[in-house]
């Protein structure tokens, strides 16, 4: 645990220093200040950041997690010739690369709107578009960590990342829409729930719509998503898969850096 929390520590420093993360906190700031001016309606501007949301914070967390990593490699490797646990360490690793991320990510949203001041039912939007910002930042750094321990090339590290990121935000649903068109004879509800927990953006969507009663602003994979989780057992289904898209990707990364000669 020590070795964990110093690693977080010190990553979590250094990564709150970058100009990424700066740079990542400003997009917010002024998107959702500019959105708050020109709307002029806090829920406008909360339903335009739902795709912001679902685009942007996945490709910052996955590209930047990436290549934070491959370019940390030397610090990686003094840690680990010393006698310290592996796991501890790609768990810091991990968290001192996420926690950096959620918190810009929570100022960078959260600011402009308490400074414009909000109703209860603003509030409660607000913290849908927070917690699945977090659980996607959680998700596409697990993704992207476990890249970069699995790839030893930079540059195909960082193609793998990219490819990730297009493959579950513009290709997945495109995928669907294919398989249900040619398999439209056949009765494929549950074959086409079992694809949308495929892909979290989907889920963190329908969670975020379903919020904000934006059914009509659903693509047809969320459109299905919606009518299976509108209860409350379907949330729980939706909550588990979410945990398992941290946890795997985790998992992998960990056992992949126990084996790993650097």
């Amino acid at each position: 645990m020590n070795t964990m929390m110093k690693v977080l520590k010190y990553q979590a420093r250094d990564a709150i220093r970058s100009r990424w993360l700066i740079a990542y906190a400003l997009f917010f700031l002024v998107v959702t200040d500019a959105l708050l001016r020109f709307s002029g309606d806090p829920v406008k501007a909360q339903l335009s950041l739902v795709s912001i949301v679902l685009f942007v914070v996945p490709l910052v967390a996955i590209v930047f997690g990436t290549v934070y990593l491959y370019n940390a490699r030397e610090f990686v490797e003094l840690i680990l010739a010393q006698p310290v646990d592996r796991r501890q360490t790609y768990c810091g690793l991990y968290l001192g690369l996420t926690l950096p991320l959620i918190v810009t990510f929570v100022v960078g949203l959260a600011l402009p709107f308490a400074l414009n001041g909000l109703d209860a039912l603003a509030w409660g939007r607000l913290a849908a578009l927070l917690v699945a910002g977090t659980v996607l930042t959680c998700v596409f750094t697990a993704i992207a960590t476990s890249i970069a321990v699995k790839c030893e090339d930079r540059l195909r590290g960082l193609g793998a990342a990219i490819g990730v990121w297009l493959l579950v935000t513009i290709v997945y649903d495109g995928f669907v829409l294919l398989v249900l068109a040619v398999l439209s004879d056949y009765p494929l509800e549950r074959a086409t729930l079992g694809l949308m927990m495929a892909n979290p953006i989907d889920i963190a969507r329908v969670g975020l719509l379903l919020r904000f009663d934006g059914a009509a602003m659903m693509g047809y994979t969320g459109a299905v998503f919606l009518k299976f989780f509108s209860g409350s057992s379907g949330m729980v289904v939706a909550t588990l898969a979410l945990t398992a898209w941290i946890i795997a990707p985790i998992a992998f990364g960990v056992r992949v850096f126990q084996r790993k000669d650097f």
